[in-house]
């Protein structure tokens, strides 16, 4: 958010900036979701719905687990959430108490520190690398002593590395072995490139599934996601939920439920993403950046920049001032190894992410090693 603000500000100037720190599509809802939110806003009330969510959108997402990943899900176990961060804060109050060590991976998302913490939740950081292509295993959890949850997310923020089948079916094994609740943050389903990312559900009735229409379904600001839940914790959400939340948006619940029928133009971004992908990883190599996480998923390559400079918040915003390309700094999803590493969001336009590895290649080839920031 600070680098937005920089950005912005040098916008405001008059200046000219490539976006390529907001973890966000560029594109808008799909037209039949716009379409949808149209309808509704001209014969709908658009009064409160449950907390668990309209009905009809719950069983058009248990039809969407059917078609993507040729498995049921009971629709009482899908509850809809004020996007995915509302989904994160329901599941860690309903999980967790004051005192308990739930683990995170690091480099990861900053929300699910920030949120466990303020709830009193120990943060165990688990410190992840190329080793396991930036994820946990069973073997570095089982080092870390009694702990009581885990947070995974595949593809991940920032590095876009996934879990794979095998790896996810093992590492639910060994959360339900030792009694580890373990929530599975799903957000980038359906942005992966070659392979595709499994869900935990079906591995697992223990786990907690976190998903978002945000990132796929490219509706960040609609502000709206999903959790599968255990069957026998549904009281405890709804609860949780009606005095948190009420109810989630009832005109983006409307219009979420045509999203499912807007694949063809969502697989075009996906096109656009992968395009993406192959620029900033073929211009970033080119420019020296030699240890880059495996981008398998989301719209992000994570880079070492070790070799630049050791202090990536002043990097970055050497980086914008120079040569107007924004990107967010390490240390937001890193604290303690972040100031050598910098996050590229790909998901804007491709003609920006050419632009953008010209500039940074020739600044490197400039700058070096004399000009850059420490």
């Amino acid at each position: 958010m600070e680098v937005m603000r920089a950005a912005e500000r040098i916008e405001l100037a008059g200046g000219d900036v490539l976006h390529l720190e907001v973890g966000q599509p560029a594109t808008a809802a799909p037209r039949g979701v716009r379409d949808a939110a149209a309808h509704a806003l001209a014969t709908h009330p658009l009064g409160y719905t449950t907390p668990l969510g309209l009905p009809e959108l719950r069983e058009a997402i248990s039809t969407h687990y059917g078609d993507w990943y040729d498995f049921d899900i009971d629709p009482n176990r899908i509850v809809i959430t004020a996007g995915a961060s509302g989904a994160c804060v329901l599941a860690f109050l309903a999980l967790f108490n004051p005192g308990d060590r739930v683990v995170v991976p690091s480099p990861g998302y900053p929300c699910y520190r920030n949120m466990l913490s303020a709830f009193g939740v120990a943060v165990v950081d688990l410190l992840v690398d190329e080793q396991t292509r930036f994820q946990p295993t069973p073997a570095r959890l089982a080092e870390l002593g009694p702990i009581d949850g885990l947070v995974v997310a595949s593809p991940s923020n920032p590095t876009g590395t996934m879990i794979h089948a095998a790896e996810m079916q093992d590492l639910t094994a060994w959360c339900d072995a030792n009694g580890v609740r373990l929530i599975s943050d799903e957000i980038y389903h359906g942005i992966s490139y070659g392979t595709t990312a499994p869900t935990a559900a079906a591995y697992s009735d223990r786990s907690i599934i976190v998903q978002s229409f945000s990132k796929y379904f490219s509706m960040t600001g609609w502000r709206l996601g999903w959790m599968i839940i255990p069957t026998d914790m549904r009281e405890a959400f709804v609860r949780l939920a009606a005095n948190l939340f009420i109810s989630p948006p009832t005109l983006s619940q409307i219009a979420a439920v045509a999203a499912f029928d807007c694949h063809d133009e969502l697989t075009a971004n996906i096109a656009r993403y992968g395009e993406n992908r192959r620029i900033l990883l073929d211009g970033l190599r080119a420019a020296g950046f030699e240890r880059l996480a495996p981008a398998d998923g989301a719209f992000y390559v994570y880079a070492h920049t070790g070799h630049l400079s050791d202090n990536s918040q002043a990097l970055t915003a050497s980086w914008l001032a120079d040569i107007g390309v924004a990107a967010t700094p390490g240390v937001d999803f890193d604290p303690q190894r972040g100031h050598e590493s910098v996050r590229f969001s790909f998901a804007g336009a491709p003609a920006d992410m050419s632009e953008a590895v010209r500039r940074i290649g020739d600044w490197v080839a400039t700058e070096g090693e004399d000009g850059a920031a420490s």
